[in-house]
């Protein structure tokens, strides 16, 4: 529960920018580095459970009083934080183990991210933006997953395709955070669902263009075959349904409409991967 292996939603969230990453790397008719993929898989399950322990830590006091978080393992009591802190460190070394594999570059770069993975908690304390914070933190496999394979990064590439991952987290984090705007109010803590209130349509609606456009670019640049576009068209179109079915008021809804983002980035991924093969 600590890591939310019972909830593998967060884990497709961040190795999907990694896999993307990845296989436009790979040579022009060629399948993407399986071992690398492989290795990122698990670095994904880890450094996702880690971001939750350190984020259950930091909020064990706000936990206990929103409604969806209470039975959280610190909030409700079932763990210490002392024994915490060394499922933390467990995970942190597995990771250490994985990012030992990678290239100089990509190890400086990867270790880079546990400053971002280990301030965002912090951040819904003192701006309304922390889903964008989010994006930075949770798509750095994007820069990441280039870097393992190419030894360096090629920003005409990887930079769209980061601010791509940006903007996707603005639209799936907003749409999630609206289940807790009722209990954030009472507490204190901020978010873009609290900023953007009965304006967040239209502001995911631009970061979802804004989303689309730039992993165009990033496609473009890259040199992506044809297929890349049907399948961004149809990753256009799931992103389209979420924004404009969601209903902000049901909690349910809305954490479906979360849920439903594994298949926005298999749909990315499935063009990636087309656009790579066809040379």
């Amino acid at each position: 529960m600590l890591a939310r292996l019972d909830k593998p939603i967060g884990t497709w969230l961040l190795a999907w920018p990694c896999f993307w990453s990845i296989t436009m790397a790979a040579m022009p008719g060629e399948l993407p580095d399986l071992r690398m993929s492989t290795l990122f898989g698990c670095g994904a399950v880890l450094l996702r459970g880690a971001g939750c322990t350190v984020n259950d830590l930091l909020d064990r006091d706000i936990d206990n009083k929103v409604e969806r978080t209470k039975s959280r393992p610190f909030a409700s009591g079932v763990l210490t934080p002392m024994q915490g802190v060394g499922f933390l460190g467990f995970q942190l070394l597995l990771g250490l183990g994985i990012l030992v594999q990678l290239n100089n570059y990509s190890r400086i770069l990867g270790a880079s991210s546990l400053l971002l993975v280990f301030s965002y908690p912090l951040m819904k304390r003192f701006t309304f933006w922390p889903q964008a914070y989010l994006g930075l933190t949770f798509n750095w496999g994007a820069l990441l997953g280039w870097a393992a394979i190419k030894g360096s990064l090629d920003p005409a590439i990887i930079l769209p395709l980061y601010t791509a991952g940006v903007c996707w987290t603005l639209v799936y984090d907003t749409i999630y955070a609206h289940q807790d705007k009722e209990d954030d109010l009472k507490v204190g803590v901020k978010s873009t669902a609290l900023r953007f209130g009965d304006s967040t349509k239209q502001w995911i609606s631009g970061f979802g263009a804004a989303c689309i456009g730039s992993l165009a670019l990033s496609g473009y640049s890259a040199d992506l075959a044809w297929p890349y576009y049907p399948f961004l068209a149809a990753a256009s179109a799931q992103l389209a349904w979420q924004i404009s079915t969601v209903d902000l008021s049901d909690r349910q809804d809305c954490n479906r409409k979360f849920v439903s983002n594994k298949w926005f980035g298999a749909l990315v991924f499935g063009g990636v991967l087309c656009g790579r093969l066809v040379s």
